[in-house]
């Protein structure tokens, strides 16, 4: 990855969609955790949005995000003069992104190279880039797409033609957010500079993988977006199977964007689900219940969902990477909204001992190495001798918390698009092996095989499913 820190390959960054919800929520409190590392030497930042927001209004949304930083002392002087110089630079206009030339226009009416984000719904990023012509994007421009990219393999493979039209690969971020995460690049660190662990991670020694990301939080108004996707499409596809790729990744010979993300595109080439989706998958959706204190409705009550989709809020999926390393084990992917506690991590069982001299009580557990994604936590599950007895075994946990970014995710990944680094975007290879590995079950869902079971808001889903290991 690159390691510049003072010069940026571009200029500008041009936001479309500024004046939505994933630009104030997201985007600006990443660009401001970047800003205020003094990394980025000057930025100029545009806003293009709907007339919902005025100038006015965008400029206070950008003060008010970059006020924290400007007053943190952690923030350099070199932090704090690129935020005031963003800041007062900041601009915006309401524009139609989607007609002939537009794009163009925007791109020339500010200093270049320039980067451009489309923080829009991905139907009108589409319509953006039909509207688009090589001709009137400069050479240099950067195009940055919000996941989830595409809806379909087809469609993830249309979009692919659609942006390598416009600039080459090499210039086409397509972002996921948790490879921004600090604990998932920790996983690199743990894989590649651990003696401990590296041998280990293999089917020889490992009897099961489980990638767990359950969230309390509810529909929380994102009817919209999320009746369209659900969790299989809106988690597993789009963030959880990037993880599991990095959990099961040969060594590369470096960490920059090629050899790091060959051995990604790799695993996910020989990803496979572990059976007919029928058995494979598990999809369930939340009734009425009580989420972190408060009363939920049934998912199907909840507004702007139609609950003819059958969309669901809870998704399983059993999967094997079929390589030498990791032949015969399983690897189990599940996400779910409204459960009954906040996981957040990758779970990884070891097989039994091969030999336990008799003369041991208590019960011999599996060792279990657990890399949590918030907080970011590092803890491995051990038999020793207890106390009192010391041929009794008992359990303890050897744990740590794991060195923290310090910037948001949103500002790692925009520093990788603005130093014109791809390493932490996802490849166009990579986005579409993601959409072939769960488009059997996306169809054996459509057409009834795998039933959509039910959940209370709250719970730990339904009952006859078979929880993650516990801690």
């Amino acid at each position: 990855m690159s390691t510049s820190t003072s010069t940026t390959a571009i200029k500008t960054l041009l936001i479309l969609g500024a004046s939505g919800d994933l630009t104030q929520r997201l985007l600006l409190p990443g660009l401001a955790s970047l800003l205020a590392t003094g990394k980025v030497e000057h930025l100029n930042l545009k806003g293009v949005g709907s007339a919902d927001v005025s100038a006015e209004e965008f400029s206070e949304r950008v003060a008010k995000t970059f006020a924290p930083q400007l007053e943190d002392a952690h923030t350099t002087e070199a932090g704090r003069k690129v935020l005031s110089e963003t800041q007062a630079a900041s601009s915006y206009e309401v524009a139609d992104v989607t007609a002939p030339g537009e794009l163009g226009r925007l791109i020339s009416s500010v200093p270049g190279p320039v980067a451009v984000f489309f923080a829009l719904p991905p139907a009108i990023s589409e319509k953006a880039l039909v509207a688009a012509t090589p001709e009137e994007l400069p050479e240099g421009t950067t195009l940055v797409i919000e996941k989830p990219f595409g809806s379909s393999l087809e469609s993830a493979k249309a979009l692919n033609q659609k942006l390598t039209r416009l600039v080459p690969e090499s210039r086409i971020h397509r972002v996921d957010h948790f490879l921004g995460k600090s604990t998932v690049l920790n996983i690199l660190g743990l894989r590649f500079a651990n003696r401990l662990l590296e041998p280990l991670l293999s089917a020889e020694h490992v009897a099961s993988v489980q990638l767990v990301y359950n969230e309390e939080l509810a529909l929380e108004g994102r009817a919209g977006y999320y009746d369209k996707a659900g969790a299989l499409r809106d988690m597993i596809q789009s963030h959880l199977l990037q993880i599991m790729a990095l959990l099961a990744i040969d060594a590369p010979s470096t960490l920059g964007e090629r050899d790091l993300r060959d051995k990604i595109s790799e695993v996910l080439r020989a990803t496979r689900l572990k059976n007919e989706p029928a058995i494979a998958s598990r999809r369930a959706r939340y009734t009425a219940g009580t989420s972190m204190g408060r009363a939920i409705l049934g998912y199907a009550e909840e507004e702007g969902v139609d609950p003819a989709r059958q969309t669901e809020t809870l998704a399983e999926v059993d999967l094997n990477i079929n390589n030498v390393r990791w032949n015969g084990v399983p690897f189990t992917l599940r996400s779910g909204k409204a459960m009954g506690e906040v996981r957040k991590e990758a779970i990884i069982t070891f097989k039994p001992v091969s030999f336990l001299p008799d003369g041991f009580t208590g019960c011999d557990s599996p060792t279990m190495l657990r890399i949590g994604f918030g907080p970011d936590t590092l803890a491995i599950d051990l038999d020793v001798n207890g106390p009192g007895d010391p041929f009794h075994l008992d359990r303890i946990t050897v744990g740590a918390e794991l060195n923290k970014s310090g910037m948001l995710p949103y500002g790692e990944v925009l520093y990788g698009v603005l130093n014109g680094d791809p390493t932490l975007s996802v490849r166009a290879d990579a986005a579409e092996e993601c959409w072939r590995i769960v488009e059997p079950v996306l169809g054996a869902w459509e057409a009834g095989e795998v039933p959509l079971d039910e959940y209370p808001a709250g719970s730990f889903g339904p009952d006859a499913w078979a929880s993650p290991h516990q801690n």
